[in-house]
């Protein structure tokens, strides 16, 4: 049982403003908030689940605010969602069965890669809205968003990020659009989730909304910059997210603390 002391809850909130910016304009803040709640005292299934109240508190307010900034259209992109949607039910379902420390590292080989290709394709990250040549969406990318969805459904970090590269490489679109139509992606399927954590009672509400409070606000104050700021901005802590991502992945901090220690 989690005794939340008013030192607690203000940490929490804290933590919460901090990732739900980074949230908004990168992704990968569950790797703060997952062992954020487990030292808590949360066990890690229902640190789990209680992370995708403050995933969809974020991801709501992201989506309004963009969308307020005439930023993007949902309808279109709704179809986008779909695939996800199944596949994070799939994932939330089957999140206990998963070998997470072989999922961990063939995410942290990812995130070099995407390292690679940020730097690879600097003016396809750098481009404005008004250079910005959008594609429709390809077969392909309905397929890997269902991927994403299922992945998303077990654990959700860094979901964000892939579904990044995928519209900004393959469907032409610029970083701020871009990080609009991601938080949408995330948004729909992230509620057919929470609900199969609520159902099979994985998720601590008081803690989960309290970290949610926070994301909203890091979330609102997330989107005003990157509008205003531009893509530039966001390509920065978008890596800087990337490398602290494949230096969690890969075992570097763990390896690197071993060596000091």
């Amino acid at each position: 049982m989690i005794e939340l002391s008013w030192f607690i809850i203000l940490l929490i909130i804290a933590v919460g403003i901090f990732v739900g910016f980074i949230n908004t304009i990168a992704g990968s803040g569950s790797l703060i908030t997952l062992p954020l709640l487990m030292f808590l005292g949360l066990p890690a299934n229902v640190a789990n689940g209680t992370n995708r109240i403050n995933v969809l508190l974020t991801s709501l307010v992201g989506v309004a605010s963009f969308r307020h900034q005439k930023v993007f259209k949902i309808g279109d992109n709704i179809w986008l969602a779909l695939p996800a949607i199944v596949g994070a039910i799939i994932g939330a379902l089957i999140a206990v069965d998963l070998n997470e420390a072989i999922l961990e590292r063939i995410i942290g080989v990812l995130m070099v890669v995407l390292l690679f290709t940020i730097f690879y394709k600097p003016t396809a990250w750098l481009k404005k809205y008004s250079e910005s040549h959008e594609k429709p969406f390809s077969a392909w990318q309905y397929v890997f968003m269902f991927f994403v969805g299922l992945y998303g459904g077990f654990i959700q970090i860094s979901t964000a990020i892939f579904i990044l590269v995928s519209l900004v490489l393959k469907s032409g679109f610029d970083l701020v659009k871009a990080n609009a139509v991601k938080l949408f992606v995330i948004f729909s399927y992230t509620i057919f989730a929470l609900g199969i954590y609520v159902y099979n009672q994985q998720v601590h509400f008081v803690v989960g909304l309290l970290l949610g409070v926070g994301s909203m606000l890091g979330s609102y104050i997330a989107t005003k910059m990157a509008v205003n700021k531009g893509v530039g901005f966001i390509r920065i802590v978008l890596v800087l997210v990337v490398v602290v991502s494949a230096i969690k992945f890969l075992g570097i901090y763990d390896f690197i603390k071993d060596l000091i220690g």
